[in-house]
């Protein structure tokens, strides 16, 4: 058979986890045994692929279980409701995945501990690979993780839970990701893409459509050192044509159910925006109107300010400063929205100066230096 490459081996994960607590481990147990054999399996199958690479996954990591409940003295008692058998016969053709999802993203769990969590035990990446992703120290990761392991292992595989909650996981992971040797945009795509076979939730189809026409930009969303390009001076022969019409496709489809979210309502304003071959093309009347379905289903103050943008490009800056008017001016970003708007009056000294103001309270390095660059550009044409 073919190899098996890593991706590959790590959506195999879910599975196997779900198939390990079904034979009476513990979910904090079965994920520990499950990255014990992805470590194996990496090792041994470039030169010895197996035939069933779930079968070999399953039985090793259920070995690997077992040798720790005869290990660990502590554990003995449980020996009483778990069977000791290496081989206790053929994988189920079960697949527990989609409860899997919803474990990790349990209310209980605070979002970076279900992110953490989601990434280690749905995703099968290594602590020290999540870490270097979020910037963290792994031992501080490992210690989000354990806690959240603990916390789940209390409950069980098909309770109660919220398939919105997954849904907002996969989303933090899609935009929260910067650092370390894995692409979590990737992983965030290829996690929906999982959680969108199982399931034919509307909702999960406008996530994974949000993130794939997002994601067909990124090659525009930033120069050569890393400045940010905002989205009317993207060079748009760089956006991913395939991805776009990917993204589109699954759009329609999940719209054609009559049940709209947010994600999807998000989406439809992220394909107008693919769909215009410049930035002066843009159709900002309908991106006015998705946004009023997006602040109806939401009611976000995020929302809200980005619709005032909009505003100002459909109906002109007034109208878009009549929009922000009900708005917390703590908002995140507010001070650099009134900037942009108070540019579009034409007002380039005070613009200039809410520029600079904005910049001080801006959540990233490349986010202040990109309003500096701002400031310093419209005062260059006052």
């Amino acid at each position: 058979m073919t190899v098996v490459d890593d991706v590959e081996l790590r959506a195999l994960v879910p599975a196997v986890i779900g198939v390990l607590v079904r034979r009476g481990a513990d979910f904090a147990s079965a994920e520990d045994a499950v990255q014990e054999a992805l470590v194996t399996a990496l090792a041994s199958w470039p030169d010895d692929p197996p035939r069933d690479p779930r079968a070999w996954l399953t039985t090793v990591a259920w070995r690997s279980f077992l040798d720790a409940v005869r290990s660990e003295s502590a554990r003995r008692r449980r020996e009483d409701t778990v069977s000791l058998e290496p081989e206790p016969g053929p994988v189920a053709a079960r697949d527990d995945s989609l409860d899997l999802y919803l474990l990790c993203a349990h209310p209980d769990l605070t979002p970076a501990s279900a992110v953490a969590l989601t990434l280690r035990a749905v995703g099968g990446l290594t602590t020290r690979q999540i870490a270097e992703a979020y910037m963290v120290p792994e031992t501080t990761m490992a210690q989000r993780i354990s806690r959240a392991k603990k916390t789940v292992s209390r409950l069980r595989l098909g309770g109660p839970s919220d398939l919105g909650t997954v849904l907002r996981v996969l989303y933090l992971v899609y935009n929260e990701g910067y650092g370390g040797d894995v692409d979590l945009e990737a992983e965030a795509i290829r996690l929906t893409r999982m959680l969108a076979a199982m399931t034919d939730d509307p909702e999960v189809a406008g996530l994974l459509a949000l993130m794939l026409l997002h994601h067909a930009r990124r090659a525009s969303r930033t120069g050569r050192n890393g400045q940010l390009i905002p989205l009317d001076r993207q060079d748009r022969s760089r956006w991913d044509t395939a991805l776009i019409t990917e993204g589109v496709d699954i759009l329609q489809t999940a719209l054609a159910r009559d049940r709209l979210g947010e994600y999807q309502a998000q989406a439809a304003i992220a394909a107008l925006h693919a769909d215009a071959s410049s930035a002066d093309e843009t159709d900002w009347v309908q991106i006015v109107e998705w946004y009023d379905e997006l602040v109806a289903l939401t009611d976000s103050p995020v929302a809200r300010l980005n619709r005032a943008v909009a505003v100002a490009q459909a109906d002109g800056p007034r109208a878009g400063f009549a929009a922000l008017a009900d708005l917390d001016p703590e908002l995140p970003r507010h001070v650099a929205v009134r900037a942009h708007l108070t540019e579009m009056a034409g007002d380039l000294v005070a613009a200039g100066d809410l520029y600079t103001a904005a910049a001080a309270s801006a959540s990233s390095v490349a986010e202040r230096d990109h309003l500096i660059r701002e400031a310093a550009r419209v005062r260059s044409l006052s």
